[in-house]
């Protein structure tokens, strides 16, 4: 389909079928196509999805070819030729049976030979459609507007804009794709979860045979940590001290992210650590070592692992001093939010068939981990997180920033 300026009678038309296809039920039209491509019409699709939601395009103008000409009009010109593009793209797939072979831009195919993006992307958009988070390509927040997911390319285009200072944390095994719904209610996210987990034992059977009911103990503070005009919890402290944390509310950061271009709305895009670091395809993410038992990651900058045993104001001081030197080895990386552990949950035990953070493994001693993304503002404290194999369950807890103990760690992520 043609939207180019300025002759639309001049272009080809596309059969409302193709449009409906966007919205319909995909898996008839999916499965029409060779098993290999299965994977390229869901990303298409998805993007297609996205832009619309992006742009104030109403989803079911996507089925009305003539109602989505008018409507891209109004676009600008790089945003009508990308709908183009998405649209032509979608049309030879599903007529030609097999992918355009089209040029990738510069930056794709940066993504692609470090990031192995594509499919990345794809495996994180759909564990957030089957938790029931993603809807429609948006979340809503706890402002109650609706946050687009970021597109393939955009964070393909900020993953090359920041090729220099990425390089580093790639060598060092910063390669695994965390896409985080930060502007949801945590309430939310947290039962989210809970069915997650629940609806997981229904097809692994064998997976915490102790539990039928819920999959969580929560600590008191957690609810509604992060709404009501004094939340609980505040974000982004600049130190670990009760009243001159330096942090921000969600909705304070919500609202400030309209006015930055570098920020993704009502999102956060993560690079992380594989279970094995110097696998970028291994799955899952890597636990959290005791101490002495840590890989040095890396040959220009070796980075030792934050092994566990220290504090939380001992790591998050940690993380301070290095923020801005680029020769040290934690350059870039902040300490995590309960809502990036959600998700990062979610997936490890998807793909790897394990719980995160297992701290009672008899295999190997796992820390556990607190979050220094975030801290409760009133009790000088900071959230933590757990899986205790003993009772089935995750444990939402909290630990005073100073205390100290045999399993308390952190986990870190570079921030795209």
């Amino acid at each position: 389909m043609s939207f180019s300026r300025p002759s639309p009678e001049s272009a080809h038309s596309i059969e409302p079928a193709l449009h409906e296809a966007v919205l319909a039920s995909v898996s008839s039209v999916r499965d029409s196509l060779p098993k290999e491509h299965h994977e390229h019409f869901n990303i298409l699709r998805q993007e297609i999805i996205d832009f619309a939601a992006s742009h104030d395009i109403p989803r079911e103008l996507l089925s009305k070819p003539d109602a989505l000409r008018e409507a891209a009009s109004k676009l600008p010109t790089s945003d009508l030729e990308r709908l183009a593009n998405l649209l032509e793209r979608f049309k030879y797939l599903i007529v030609k049976k097999e992918p355009m072979k089209e040029k990738l831009s510069e930056a794709r195919e940066y993504a692609e030979e470090f990031y192995h993006l594509e499919k990345q992307y794809t495996s994180q958009v759909a564990l957030l459609e089957q938790a029931g988070i993603l809807k429609e390509g948006a979340i809503t927040g706890i402002d109650g507007k609706k946050y687009p997911i970021p597109t393939l390319e955009q964070i393909a285009s900020r993953l090359f804009e920041r090729r220099e200072t990425l390089q580093t944390k790639h060598e060092q095994g910063f390669t695994k794709l965390l896409l985080v719904p930060f502007g949801m209610s945590l309430d939310v996210l947290i039962k989210t979860l809970d069915q997650f987990l629940l609806s997981y034992k229904q097809f692994h059977p064998t997976f915490a045979p102790k539990t039928n009911d819920s999959f969580l103990i929560q600590e008191e503070g957690y609810q509604g940590a992060d709404t009501g005009n004094f939340p609980n919890l505040v974000y982004k402290p600049q130190s670990f001290t009760e009243d001159r944390h330096g942090g921000k509310t969600k909705a304070q950061i919500l609202e400030t992210q309209d006015n930055n271009p570098d920020s993704f709305n009502g999102w956060t895009v993560h690079l992380l650590q594989p279970s094995n670091p110097s696998d970028s395809n291994s799955l899952g993410f890597a636990f959290i070592p005791p101490q002495g038992k840590g890989k040095l990651q890396g040959d220009l900058t070796p980075r030792p692992p934050l092994e566990i045993g220290q504090s939380a104001n001992e790591y998050f001081s940690t993380l301070q001093a290095c923020k801005d030197k680029e020769d040290s080895p934690y350059s870039h990386e902040s300490g995590m939010t309960l809502e990036d552990w959600i998700i990062a949950f979610m997936t490890h035990l998807q793909e790897t068939g394990k719980p995160l953070d297992d701290i009672w493994n008899p295999t190997r001693i796992e820390g556990h981990s607190c979050f220094l993304g975030a801290v409760y503002s009133f009790i000088s404290s900071v959230p933590c997180a757990y899986w205790d194999c003993n009772d089935q369950k995750v444990n939402f807890v909290w630990s005073n920033y100073r205390s100290r103990s045999g399993y308390l760690g952190i986990r870190t992520s570079v921030i795209v």
